[in-house]
């Protein structure tokens, strides 16, 4: 009997949940090619150490972008390293496929996400939002009649809808999320220090430094990069409050996404998020006080879910398991 498998088809890694074993496979989702042959050199986290570091004739792909698949040949290719990675951990062949999108997805966009989990050995494929898998994996029971809000920031969008009776009311999804911000770091490194930093080192400034509230005693760290005037090596010392002044715009459409959504719910169904509040989720619930700013500026609580960034895949997975008991 095959088993169940959830799977959380991000921008920045791809994360599996097996029926029974929880999150098994949790790597970065990048494609490292060799550009002379087009042959597949490493996938994952292999591949992701190459970013920024590779020669001329390899270059390391993202297949994935705000959410979606935008080099299919290489998703399908990363999908199918990951799952037969599985198999070598006794996964049984052809399971049924759970897969999680935003909400914002399009037709042909569905069919593409479908298409690569069919083509890589699943029995039957279902597509679910990612919000709505969230919550379920954040352990909110969204199968009741009183409401559930949830605010999944990812890699490629940040997915907020609130959920009652086991759907979604309402929800926005926006291209704001942790390639965004990582993007934002890079510019202003550039433009408030003349100095080019590379992806990782952006992404290593968010997670250190990321914050989206200003602090009366800043962390500081050492960036180094290559000099935009005289293309030599530097370093500089960036604080925190540098780096919330970066992101502050970014954080700002997240809070207005969220601002809609719950100006367009009925009464009894906000009254329930006030009581309840809502649930951060994703890679971007781990930013140091992206609670406190979303609660301050809705007047809502907020609580970030227990393993924010495995939510979606254990989600997903969980679903899958439900839809098949009833």
């Amino acid at each position: 009997m095959a088993k169940e498998i959830g799977i959380d088809l991000g921008t920045a890694n791809v994360l599996i949940f097996v029926e029974g074993e929880g999150i098994v496979l949790n790597e970065p989702s990048v494609v490292a090619v060799d550009m002379k042959t087009d042959r597949v050199l490493a996938v994952g986290t292999e591949a992701y150490q190459m970013v920024g570091r590779t020669p001329g004739n390899i270059r390391a792909v993202r297949p994935l972008k705000d959410g979606v698949i935008s080099d299919f040949d290489m998703t399908e290719a990363m999908l199918s390293y990951f799952i037969k990675k599985l198999n070598v951990k006794g996964v049984m062949s052809r399971p049924n496929i759970m897969v999680a999108a935003p909400t914002n997805i399009t037709e042909i966009e569905k069919k593409a996400i479908m298409q690569a989990a069919e083509k890589v050995g699943g029995a039957k494929v279902y597509l679910e939002y990612e919000p709505k898998v969230a919550a379920i994996g954040a352990g909110l029971d969204i199968f009741s009649p009183i409401s559930s809000m949830v605010i999944d920031m990812g890699g490629g969008t940040s997915d907020i809808a609130v959920l009652s009776l086991g759907d979604i009311v309402s929800a926005r999804s926006i291209r704001v999320a942790g390639d965004k911000l990582n993007n934002e770091i890079t510019s202003f490194a550039k433009r408030q220090h003349g100095l080019q930093v590379g992806e990782r080192t952006a992404e290593q400034i968010k997670i250190q430094l990321g914050n989206a509230l200003q602090s009366e005693d800043p962390e500081t760290m050492i960036i180094r990069g290559r000099d935009i005037y005289d293309g030599m090596p530097k370093s500089v010392e960036i604080n925190s409050n540098e780096v919330e002044v970066a992101l502050h715009d970014s954080f700002q459409q997240i809070v207005k996404a969220a601002h809609d959504v719950l100006a367009e719910i009925q009464p009894e169904l906000a009254a329930d998020v006030i009581d309840r509040g809502i649930v951060l989720t994703g890679g971007g619930a781990l930013l140091r006080n992206m609670d406190k700013l979303i609660s301050a500026e809705l007047g809502v609580p907020v609580f970030i879910a227990d393993h924010p960034l495995d939510n979606v895949a254990r989600g997903a997975g969980e679903l899958l398991e439900h839809m098949h008991d009833n």
